[in-house]
């Protein structure tokens, strides 16, 4: 299937000189969505996955029915003071700054296997300080899986040794 057809582009969002790739197109299309959803699935299948981990929002969107699909558990990462229980945060550069990545400091066993999804790989900070996370907490990262990837902004560059799936490129 080509699913570019179903991303729509938005001029100049969120600054000027920006060509956003907007998914809720993809998603309003059942179809689309549960194809682009399987694909991401059909990446992880052999992988032995314990357990899928998106960080928000939109990895949250695909992570979600990768793990249905997957049969495993879900687990948020998200911005810091979003998580009711104890956590570990992991800083990491912005263009304009520094952010904070949280995930709950007991959603993650030792040795378990981790998929982690998203919907766009750009620069990869926010992957990287991901993975430092689960990894941190004992996970293997054994996949990451993304629905675009913006191939001119080098993301995989911070990723190496990692298996990367992109169902989208654009360069």
């Amino acid at each position: 299937m080509d699913f570019k057809q179903y991303i729509t582009i938005v001029e100049n969002y969120p600054k000027e000189g920006i060509r956003f790739k907007d998914i809720t197109t993809l998603m309003q299309d059942g179809a689309a969505y549960k194809a682009a959803i399987d694909e991401m699935a059909e990446f992880a299948k052999d992988k032995e996955v314990d357990l899928v981990v998106g960080p928000e929002a939109r990895g949250f969107v695909v992570g979600c029915p990768i793990a249905y699909s997957l049969g495993t558990g879900f687990v948020p990462v998200r911005k810091a003071g979003k998580l009711p229980r104890e956590v570990i945060s992991v800083d990491y550069g912005l263009e304009y700054g520094k952010d904070s990545l949280t995930i709950h400091r007991d959603s993650i066993k030792k040795g378990q296997r981790v998929l982690i999804a998203d919907d766009l790989l750009a620069t990869g900070g926010t992957i990287e300080a991901t993975i430092k996370m689960v990894e941190e907490l004992g996970g293997i990262v054994v996949g990451i899986a993304f629905m675009i990837e913006l191939d001119y902004l080098d993301g995989r560059e911070k990723l190496k040794g990692h298996d990367i799936f992109s169902l989208m490129t654009y360069k």
